[in-house]
């Protein structure tokens, strides 16, 4: 079961059921008897039946008895065996709340990551096709894009273009060794090793022929 953290002042449980209810399919009816099962059983009512809601709500008993049936069904309430008897629990739905709310924090992290990313990659494309003074292919592209979910920073890819423009190595290859060599070094430093090795395989220069790309100068 996912930590309950609807407890903590982290959290509302009712702002959050409130914002989600109509998602999850819930009635405005399903959604009050929740907040008044929530009210009962923080006041020390443990088990929670139709006619104890009947008391306090203007449904009938008939009416909360098919909400909680229905309640039940969707796995939103259980009913749980303790020394003393039955309790009434809001854990499942707690529970379903929290993992919603967690999905949604991580895709809002996915589409800020790959936002940013994408505004990285732009500006990369930009200042190569500036500092090369011609157009990238798509290729090139794709190897830039590479360099960064290799965990390449954008100084770093800049840093090597301008080494290997200093060193009249334009080419792509040059660059991606540049990066490579930088990072064995920052390994070695750190750790006394390093597991970099050559990745740029016979397989993109394929590719590259196959493709016609017209690559610029020479190969380090």
């Amino acid at each position: 079961m996912a930590p309950n953290y609807f407890d903590s002042d982290l959290i509302d449980f009712r702002h959050l059921l409130l914002s989600s209810y109509t998602k999850m399919g819930l009635s405005e009816n399903e959604l009050v008897t929740i907040f008044m099962i929530d009210h009962l059983t923080k006041n020390g009512n443990a088990f929670i039946t139709a006619d104890l809601l009947a008391l306090k709500m203007n449904l009938k008993t008939k009416e909360l008895d098919s909400i909680l049936a229905a309640l039940l069904k969707k796995d939103l309430i259980s009913y749980e065996s303790t020394p003393t008897g039955l309790r009434t629990s809001l854990e499942p739905l707690r529970a379903k709340l929290y993992n919603q709310l967690q999905a949604g924090m991580e895709k809002d992290k996915v589409n800020l990551l790959s936002a940013e990313r994408e505004g990285i990659l732009t500006r990369l494309n930009t200042y190569f096709e500036k500092r090369l003074n011609r157009t990238l292919s798509p290729l090139e592209m794709d190897v830039i894009g590479n360099w960064l979910d290799d965990a390449y920073e954008e100084e770093e890819i800049r840093n090597a273009l301008e080494d290997a423009i200093a060193k009249r190595r334009k080419s792509f290859k040059s660059i991606d060794k540049i990066l490579r060599a930088g990072r064995t070094r920052n390994d070695i430093d750190k750790e006394g090793y390093s597991s970099v090795n050559d990745r740029w395989s016979k397989d993109i220069e394929h590719t590259i022929e196959i493709a016609k790309t017209k690559w610029i100068d020479d190969e380090a």
